[in-house]
């Protein structure tokens, strides 16, 4: 079964979960503000999108991080900070259960998918 990480409140992980669901495909949800983001879970992630495809940048959570924080990124203190700050991981993230994750979404991107 394919597993959706998204947060509630994200637009863009209500539009991939609409996606999905009008799509008729079978699919978990796991809400990283809410379900938590392991070091397992992160490690899993990791291991399919490389890092600097996974911080997203473009938050409110990443642009109310100190100045030396964001200056002094490096794969150990990212993967400290994604853990802190689950927010910082770019979303939806589609879990195919195969060798890559789909980082994000536009409309379209899961027509391919099927039941």
């Amino acid at each position: 079964m394919l597993t959706l990480y998204v947060i509630d409140t994200c637009d863009t992980c209500r539009k991939a979960r609409k996606a999905l669901e009008d799509n008729g495909v079978p699919f978990k949800t796991h809400d990283l503000r809410k379900d938590g983001l392991s070091a397992e879970l992160l490690e899993h992630i990791l291991e399919r999108v490389p890092l600097q495809d996974a911080v997203n940048k473009r938050s409110t959570t990443w642009r109310n991080l100190p100045q030396e924080d964001k200056d002094s990124l490096d794969a150990t203190s990212a993967r400290q900070l994604l853990l802190e700050h689950p927010t910082l991981l770019k979303r939806p993230l589609l879990d195919t259960g195969g060798d890559a994750l789909k980082v994000g979404y536009r409309a379209g991107d899961y027509d391919k998918l099927s039941s």
